[in-house]
């Protein structure tokens, strides 16, 4: 398959700019396959670039999955913070070089 998966609002741009879009559907096995995809091109947009708009991308793709696999936004931001609470979040800038013997 050519192509890629485009956000929701892509093929009327594409129709706006007087181009016709070839499109489909996905189901879902495809949708979430496309997904991991789209996550890692967002990622290496995100690397390359490092500007806020990538990371707004990354984390539209990151909502997606979960809504996809069956879980909310909320879940997810709860989750989120359980995690945070028990075992923190990146603010203090620790890196963990190993164990002393």
């Amino acid at each position: 398959m050519t192509g890629k998966l485009v956000r929701d609002k892509i093929p009327a741009i594409i129709l706006a700019d007087g181009k016709k879009p070839m499109t489909r559907i996905l189901d879902t096995e495809e949708y979430l396959e496309e997904l991991d995809k789209k996550l890692n091109e967002e990622i290496a947009e995100y690397q390359a670039d490092k500007s806020i708009e990538e990371m707004a991308d990354v984390l539209e793709v990151l909502f997606a999955i979960c809504e996809a696999r069956g879980h909310s936004v909320e879940e997810l931001m709860e989750v989120r913070a359980a995690k945070r609470e028990k075992r923190g979040g990146f603010e203090e800038r620790i890196f963990w070089s190993g164990n002393e013997a």
